[in-house]
């Protein structure tokens, strides 16, 4: 597919800066740009490759001066937010590129699922009993939809994902490959014997609209009613999600986070990775979680920033983490403090 600069600058709302009629017919970085791809500049430390990337196009912000020449032949487009509009553009590509609709060879679909229009099912897909794919869904091949589920409008579930029955899955959605969704919380009971006793996980799943999971992240399924997964979340590879969490709005876990079942995240929270947080607490919307850092209580103010582990507010954690490091010379110094006092001591008996 080829595009000019000024189809390109009419979907994005840009001024142009150079040839309108100039064509690309690929994508690339801005310091590996080649002749006929569209790039973008976003960030200032980046700038340098703007004097000499060949790509044809670049998308950049409204405040983009040059500091001096430019390529010749390259034109600019200039819009509000390059790094959001180049999203735009990827997003674009990705829906011109996505399968068409199709059920292949292969794939199994019950008799008792329900199919809207527009949908992809890739070989060796198993649709359940009482299923329900709503339009415009995409999935892959090697996938498992159980019983009862439902899968949202729109919504792309990659090769080899797994959801169990009766989960819940909204509209505009992206289950990346090997995810897991619905297995067994982590549930058992220490009996006289010392042996663990199942405890029946018989609750479900609720991701809401505009999640995106990543590869090989599993999220169990609750104990009683529902582990649920609010509007907009995003997680990354190899996020575990334990059984009967809530997860506000538009949080974000970087990959290896691990969350503990019956927790309550709130809004808008950011957690970086191996990030571990206990069960049966609660965090305040907007919380921020610095990577590796272990939660082990609620926290009930707004905004709390925490490191460490056990992770506590990070203006006291980076005066104590100060200290630490001077700890070397301050053993030095209270140990040239005893031996002073050992002199004062010996001449004042």
């Amino acid at each position: 597919m080829e595009f000019s600069a000024q189809q390109i600058a009419s979907i994005l709302e840009g001024e142009i800066v150079g040839n309108p009629e100039v064509s690309v017919n690929g994508l690339s970085k801005i310091e590996e740009g080649k002749t006929g791809t569209l790039s973008f500049l976003a960030n200032p430390k980046y700038e340098e490759h703007i004097y000499d990337t060949a790509a044809s196009i670049v998308i950049v912000n409204r405040s983009f001066e040059p500091q001096k020449d430019l390529p010749k032949g390259i034109t600019l487009i200039k819009v509000e937010e390059a790094y959001s509009c180049f999203a735009k553009l990827l997003g674009l590509y990705d829906q011109a590129t996505a399968k068409q609709p199709a059920i292949e060879n292969g794939s199994h679909v019950a008799d008792s699922a329900t199919i809207g229009k527009d949908v992809y099912i890739g070989a060796f897909a198993y649709i359940s009993e009482g299923a329900i794919i709503e339009d415009g869904v995409h999935i892959y091949p090697n996938t498992y939809i159980g019983d009862n589920v439902k899968v949202g409008a729109n919504t792309k579930v990659f090769p080899g994902v797994k959801i169990y029955r009766d989960c819940v899955i909204g509209s505009s959605c992206t289950l990346h490959a090997g995810v897991v969704i619905g297995a067994d919380g982590f549930g058992f009971a220490p009996n006289s014997e010392n042996n663990y006793q199942k405890v029946p996980q018989i609750g479900n799943v609720i991701i809401e609209d505009h999640v995106e999971v990543g590869a090989n992240t599993c999220i169990d399924r609750a104990t009683l009613g529902s582990t649920i997964i609010k509007k907009g979340v995003k997680l990354d590879n190899l996020v575990q999600i334990g059984h009967n969490v809530q997860v506000g709005d538009n949080t974000v876990m970087a990959a290896q986070v691990g969350v503990a079942g019956s927790t309550k995240l709130g809004k808008n929270m950011m957690v970086g990775g191996q990030v571990g947080i206990v069960g049966h607490i609660s965090l305040a919307d907007g919380t921020l979680i610095g990577a590796q850092a272990g939660v082990p209580k609620t926290i009930k103010k707004e905004g709390t920033t925490l490191l460490g582990s056990p992770a506590y507010d990070a203006d006291d954690y980076k005066k104590s983490y100060m200290g630490f490091r001077r700890l070397p010379q301050i053993l030095d110094r209270l140990r040239e403090l005893e031996e002073e006092l050992k002199k004062i001591k010996a001449n004042n008996p």
